[in-house]
């Protein structure tokens, strides 16, 4: 079993707080970063960074995502319970966990093996069954599309064809796309089969991976 206690409630509810006063007003993202157990993809030694409003290594390159990054994402994607989502980048499960809190329906794909089968183990632990798989999050998932909603949780150097057509009539796809060092976040519309764009904030992640994304 997974503690959760009085403490780490208080020290989620603290960082909604933060979340709020930095610009997040969607209130079922506040709650669903209120519910989700961020400390429980920690290890016990670094759970005192797990409420901490910054990214973290998770080991083979990654990192889990600022919690602020998270809000803004989900936010960005306008989750409506039902929605069919496409999570590219699994990491540590964190964010997918925040996604199934707002009712959405998960489907994730995670490039490397030893994260995909680490958050395979965890997530239906905690409760939360996305379905996961392991591959090149760069091409989608064709078999399974289309999706209302498509998340993209690694910095792209350009937007994939293949994710914008599986992205469903007037669905929804959030993805950092620029260099290795810095990408700006977008979100993308379809309507009508037309695409249309808005440019937010500069953020860091760590590189997509795959066919339309960097090289290893």
């Amino acid at each position: 079993m997974f503690e959760d206690n009085y403490k780490l409630r208080g020290l989620r509810n603290k960082l909604v707080k933060k979340l709020r006063e930095k610009g997040i007003r969607n209130e079922a993202v506040l709650r669903a970063i209120a519910t989700v157990p961020r400390h429980v993809f920690f290890e016990n030694a670094l759970i005192e960074h797990a409420y901490q409003d910054k990214a973290f290594p998770i080991g083979e390159g990654q990192t889990i995502s600022q919690p602020y990054t998270v809000a803004f994402q989900t936010e960005k994607l306008e989750i409506k319970p039902g929605d069919k989502v496409l999570e590219i980048g699994t990491g540590s499960g964190y964010q997918a966990c925040v996604l199934l809190e707002l009712g959405a329906k998960v489907y994730t794909i995670e490039y490397n093996r030893r994260l995909h089968e680490l958050a395979k183990d965890l997530l239906p632990r905690l409760g939360y069954k996305p379905y996961f798989f392991h591959g090149d999050g760069s091409k989608g998932l064709p078999h399974k599309a289309p999706f209302d909603k498509i998340l993209v949780t690694a910095g792209a150097p350009v937007v994939p064809r293949a994710l914008t057509d599986q992205l469903a009539e007037n669905g929804i796809l959030v993805i950092p796309v620029g260099d290795r060092e810095k990408q700006t976040m977008l979100q993308i519309r379809k309507h009508n089969g037309e695409l249309t764009t808005t440019e937010f904030a500069n953020f860091a992640f760590v590189p997509l991976l795959g066919q339309a994304g960097w090289k290893i």
